[in-house]
């Protein structure tokens, strides 16, 4: 991956890969933390307020396309944000802060040119990575 500082899109994904072969994302790795029971009242809050504050702030590309992220379609999809959606970079460190409280890492990850792109808008991109 291109670790240009010019890099048009960023990411905050696991540094381990899922057994899907892809590298789980900031709000899947919190998500997961929620199904599990693990959050704190207010950590559940916060990811709660957030993820709905997303949803409203921006498309999701599954209602637009919903084999986005089908495995056999788009093997290893994976959303970034352009660099320019300083909006929604900026609620990002909350969910950093709770996989921190958790000890689960996770890597900021830039690149102009992260793979074949399967959908955009202007805040994000959904990629099939390189390697994939």
């Amino acid at each position: 991956m291109d670790a240009d500082v010019e890099a048009a899109y960023v990411r905050f994904e696991s540094p381990l890969r899922h057994r899907r072969g892809h590298f789980t994302g900031v709000f899947g790795l919190v998500n997961g933390l929620a199904r599990e029971g693990k959050l704190t009242a207010e950590q559940e809050r916060f990811r709660r307020t957030n993820n709905d504050w997303y949803d409203n702030a921006y498309p999701d590309p599954s209602t637009i396309d919903p084999a986005i992220y089908d495995h056999d379609v788009n093997p290893c999809a994976v959303a970034w944000f352009k660099v320019t959606a300083t909006h929604l970079i900026e609620r990002v460190p909350g969910y950093l802060a709770i996989l921190d409280a958790h000890g689960i890492e996770c890597r900021v990850v830039r690149s102009s040119d992260p793979g074949r792109v399967v959908y955009e808008d202007d805040f994000q991109i959904v990629v099939v990575p390189h390697e994939a």
